[in-house]
Formats: C-alpha cells, sequence, structure tokens
C-alpha cells in the first residue's frame, strides 16, 4: 500500500502549490482531515477495507455531524493480491465513508490502463505493483490535487 500512497502524493505535488502529506491512519485524527484541501483513503483488500481501517472509519460518527468535509475533494486506492478479490467493494466503501461526509468524488478516466486494472473508481494494484500501477496512482492524485486547487480558486474568487 505504502508504494501507492507515495505514488499519490508524487502526483499531486505535480500541481502548483499542493501541499501533500502522505500520513497512516495512526497518524490521522479528525483534525487533520478537517485541516486537509483533499483526502485520498487508500487500504488493502480484504474484500473491503481491512478491520483496523474500518474500526478508524467508524470512529468518525461524531465528527460526521460537524460536517468538517463537505466541499473537499476525496478519491480511493486500495491493493490485492487478486485483480477479482473485491478491489471494486474496497474502493466503494471508501468512496461511501467520504460521500458520508460531503466530500466530492475524483475518478480515473477511461485509458488502457483500465484494461488490467479493471477500475476507474480510482487506483488499483493486483499482485505486485507495477509501474503501470504507480502511474495511475500519480494520475489520480494529481487529477485530485488540481480539482482541490481549482475549487480552492473558485471559493475565493
Amino acid at each position: 500500500m505504502r508504494p501507492l500512497a507515495e505514488a499519490v502524493g508524487r502526483g499531486a505535488r505535480r500541481v502548483a502549490g499542493a501541499a501533500v502529506e502522505v500520513r497512516t491512519i495512526d497518524e490521522t485524527g479528525p483534525e487533520v482531515l478537517a485541516g486537509a484541501d483533499a483526502i485520498v483513503l487508500g487500504s488493502p483488500n480484504w474484500n473491503g477495507p481491512t478491520g483496523e481501517f474500518k474500526r478508524w472509519l467508524d470512529g468518525t460518527g461524531a465528527f460526521w455531524e460537524e460536517n468538517p468535509l463537505v466541499g473537499k475533494v476525496g478519491a480511493a486506492f486500495t491493493s490485492a493480491w487478486s485483480r477479482n478479490a473485491g478491489v471494486e467493494f474496497t474502493l466503494w466503501s471508501l468512496l461511501h465513508f467520504l460521500l458520508a461526509h460531503g466530500v466530492i468524488i475524483v475518478g480515473l478516466p477511461w485509458t488502457d490502463r483500465m484494461r488490467a486494472s479493471g477500475s476507474y473508481y480510482g487506483a488499483t494494484a493486483s499482485g505486485e505493483v507495477t509501474p503501470e500501477d504507480l502511474a495511475q496512482a500519480e494520475a489520480l492524485g494529481e487529477r485530485v490535487a488540481a480539482v482541490a486547487r481549482a475549487l480552492k480558486r473558485g471559493q475565493e474568487g
């Protein structure tokens, strides 16, 4: 997972003015999420997010009622040992969390890479992470940062 997370960060850093932090859930609390313009969630695929990550997501209930993420930009990524092991389910679970918080979702537009990854919902890797997987994650990070920057400029203007 870390290689995909770092690739998302590299892609986001390509956007002028983007400040990027790659963190684990142990390093992230509600105040970090509330202070971000964009949030990209990633979890290994265990036919959904891992139990530890799911507990972390479920622990945001009171935070959810405060609406601090409404209007922020978000996306998701995952990795699995098998392409057919529930990768899209994991992505949808992460995206569902973001949608429930009022986050604006950014996905990936169709490319030939999708023939191998099978998903435009977010960046994925199946088995060993390949250079193509990393390129897809970088593209996702760049799209998220570009949309976040455009929204922020629109709010300031």
